[in-house]
This record gives structure tokens, sequence and C-alpha cells, in this order.
């Protein structure tokens, strides 16, 4: 049975000052009416019901996230008591759904992804589910082809191409790290190379497997922590033993390392929204590209991007290529040039100890 793994435990501080550590960038309406995290479970309809929808968030979240998902059950919201990255929440997940369904095949994903349109990301789930169906030991990741050489993906070398219908599957050849400016140009000339998208597709069984062999400390904290799951020490004991594993990402722990991972390529739109000018991408803009979420009265502004919460007016005079946030207790105004640099303000905020800010 297909089952769906849902990592909602991101912080987004590229979205500072809207994104904060009790609300980050998967609560937020960046790209339209619904939360990326609502608009993650919209899209599975038709997928899998929802008692099959497993949310591992942080324990922080919890709340807002029973909020934003009452139609997902209490069993199918999971709160890390700290963070250890994707290795670990993924073994949790696999572990917890494997008690009750052995046999389970997982489609893993992000929460803060654009995916459009819907249908088509779910004919491709089910196309690398077939895949994992027809030899279990594969272990099947989602790649996007390139539109620039983007220096803020990790990437895929595509190998040898499988036959059949549906979205074009190749085995990987290998995993890249992100990469500098012209060699990821180089990419982009190869036309052999596609951004990881950070979605994956495989049995619960198999990813134990995997990282029991890989992992097989951070496996046994996690075996500790299932073991405890339906008991009153519950909660100790998933403080105590999550907090013991050191992070690492799948890919490091188990996807670079394996000799069996298929990439599909991806037949939808995807857009993982790193920044502010994703929002302009998802919203459009006017007729002198201004990008306006909230209230805005612009004189003489071009190609800037205005972020307001409730009724606060921004006005904008003579401004070109900014970005302007507001929220209620912060305000941000920056060059558009320096985008990548906000995640610079949470740090100094720390550094300040200014955490009512963060």
């Amino acid at each position: 049975m297909l089952h769906v793994v849902i990592m909602a435990g991101g912080s987004g501080t590229r979205f500072w000052p809207a994104s904060r550590a009790a609300q980050p960038k998967q609560l937020l309406q960046l790209a339209g009416p619904r939360t990326l995290l609502q608009a993650t479970v919209d899209r599975l309809d038709g997928l899998v019901p929802r008692e099959s929808i497993l949310v591992v968030t942080a324990e922080r979240l919890l709340p807002a996230v029973r909020q934003q998902l009452p139609e997902v059950p209490e069993s199918g919201l999971v709160g890390e008591p700290c963070k250890r990255d994707t290795a670990p929440c993924i073994g949790l997940a696999a572990l917890l759904v494997a008690r009750h369904d052995p046999d389970a095949t997982l489609a893993v994903m992000p929460s803060d992804h654009v995916i459009d349109p819907a249908a088509a990301f779910r004919d491709a789930i089910r196309q690398a589910a077939a895949l994992v169906d027809e030899d279990p030991a594969r272990l099947v990741t989602f790649g996007i082809k390139p539109t620039y050489p983007a220096e803020g993906f990790g990437y895929i070398q595509q190998g040898q191409r499988l036959p059949g219908a549906g979205a074009a599957v190749h085995r990987v050849a290998r995993f890249k790290e992100k990469p500098p400016a012209a060699v990821a140009a180089e990419y982009l000339a190869a036309g052999t190379y596609l951004w990881n998208a950070g979605i994956f597709v495989w049995k619960a069984r198999t990813i134990i497997a995997a990282l029991a062999e890989r992992q097989p400390e951070c496996l046994a904290h996690l075996h500790a922590i299932v073991a405890a799951w339906d008991g009153p020490d519950r909660a100790t004991v998933f403080a105590r033993e999550f907090a013991a594993i050191r992070g690492i990402s799948i890919d490091y722990a188990v996807l670079e390392h394996a000799h069996d991972v298929l990439v599909v390529e991806a037949p939808f739109g995807w857009d993982d929204l790193g920044g502010w000018s994703a929002v302009a991408r998802q919203r459009g803009a006017d007729a002198d590209g201004n990008t306006v979420v909230g209230r805005h009265l612009a004189i003489d502004s071009v190609r800037t991007i205005i972020h307001a919460d409730g009724d606060h007016l921004v006005v904008t005079m003579g401004l070109e290529d900014m970005l302007v946030v507001h929220t209620a207790d912060a305000t941000l105004v920056a060059d558009r040039s320096h985008e990548e640099s906000v995640r610079r303000v949470v740090a100094e905020l720390e550094k300040r100890g200014w955490r009512e800010f963060l």
C-alpha cells in the first residue's frame, strides 16, 4: 500500500521576517490562498487517503500543523523534539508505517514546494511506485530539468535510460553537490543533469535496510523510539534517543552509496520557493513589475516585491528592484540583489540575543 511522508520541519530563514521559528515558510500563504503545507496535502487528493499520510514536523509546530490540517488524523502527525536532518526523519517515518504495513511503499516529499499540475504529480508518483513494485530493492528519486545554472541546488547526473511509457526514467550515474556558477553552467550545457527535487519513492523495508547498513547507530536509536511509541514513556524516550542521533541527510546517508537508484524526470512544474523572488514567480507582477501581497500604494516604484500583513498599508516611492516585507513586529527593506543574504539577518539576531524576532 502507498503511504505519503511529508517532511515539514524546515525553518525557511530566507523568508524572514514573515517566516519565524513558530511559523516557518511551510505554514505561510506564500504562493496562493493555501499555505504551502496545506497545498502539499491538497495535491494528494486521489492518490492516498488522509489516513495514509504521515506529517513529520518540529514538536513546537504541532499545534499550528494540527490547526492547518484538521483532516489528517492525530496519529498522522509526528513532532520531532530536535532537528536532525532528513535521514532520521525518514527512518523514523518508515519504522512507524512498517509497524502496521510491513510491505508499505513510501512517497517522501518536502512540505514547501510549489508543484503544478497536481494530476501530473500524482501520475508521476504512481509511476515511481510501479517501478518499486517491479523491483522492491529500487530507490526512486525525482529530478527537475534545469532552466538556468542554479548554484543553490544539488544535481543528479542521468545514466542509462529505462524503456517504458510515462515520464523519462534513468539510472542515476552520480549525485553532485551544489556547484559553483561555472560548473552549474557546464551541467546545464551537458543536458544530462537534473536538479535534485528531494522527492523519493521506495519500500519502507528497503530504506530501513539501507539505514541499517549505512547508519546503524541512527537506526538503533530510532528502533528504541518506536519500541516506546505506544507506552507512557514515549515523550521521554523520543527526546533522549532522537537527541543522541547525529544529523545527516538521506542523500549523504544512503543515496550517494546505493547502487540501484533511479531518477524520474519530473513531468510537472516545480519551484522550491527558495526566496522572495520565488514569490514573485508564483504571484506574478503588475504592469510596473511589482509583486504585491497585502495593501500597497506604489508611486514611481518598479520591480519591487511588497509583502504586508493584515490591513497595514505600505507606500513606496521611487523604489526600483527592492524587497519590502512588513509584519506586526518587524520590517525588512532590502535590495533584491541581496535576497540570498536575508538568512544573515537571522544569524545576527541570534548573535545579539534578540530571540523575540526569531
